[in-house]
């Protein structure tokens, strides 16, 4: 991103992916949350939460980085609305791609099985329904949202923290 504000043309929108997962760990403090937005990307892995000795797994790396990108945005968005621009952020849960299926027939098939089971939607999303809320973002019909981030996971984060997916 530091490096496209620098060629945004007015009326230019970006978009990123993220994940559902970011939204799947405890919130962080606000002054966390403005490290991760604004620290320089060089210096990032000299925040103390980002520490190896403050990262439990690689789940908790993988959800760290998804907040950061959403936070990032969030910071972004105020730069690219100076130069007339926008960005914003998807974070989509099990999408239906060639490696989403080695992973359902995979050892961890149960497990996602058992995800789509017990969300809302009751199925993984497509390709098509993220390209959907790309389109909506990047056309005039989304023109007032900027700095945002659509969660698009089928009620699956709803799920783990209201529903039967939540953590025992």
């Amino acid at each position: 991103m530091k490096d496209v504000i620098k060629v945004i043309a007015k009326g230019g929108v970006g978009v990123t992916i993220s994940s559902q997962s970011g939204w799947r760990m405890p919130q962080l403090t606000a002054e966390q949350d403005r490290q991760l937005a604004t620290t320089p990307t060089e210096e990032l892995l000299d925040l103390e939460i980002l520490k190896p000795e403050n990262i439990k797994d690689t789940l908790h790396a993988y959800q760290m980085a998804k907040r950061c990108n959403e936070k990032r945005v969030m910071a972004e968005s105020v730069k690219w609305g100076e130069r007339g621009a926008r960005i914003n952020d998807i974070a989509p849960g099990i999408i239906v791609t060639p490696l989403a299926l080695d992973e359902f027939n995979g050892p961890r098939g149960d497990f996602y099985k058992n995800m789509f089971a017990k969300c809302p939607a009751g199925r993984p999303g497509t390709a098509d329904e993220v390209a959907n809320v790309a389109e909506l973002l990047m056309s005039d019909k989304g023109a007032f949202i900027t700095g945002s981030t659509f969660l698009i996971d089928g009620g699956a984060t709803s799920s783990y923290y209201y529903g039967p997916l939540q953590p025992q």
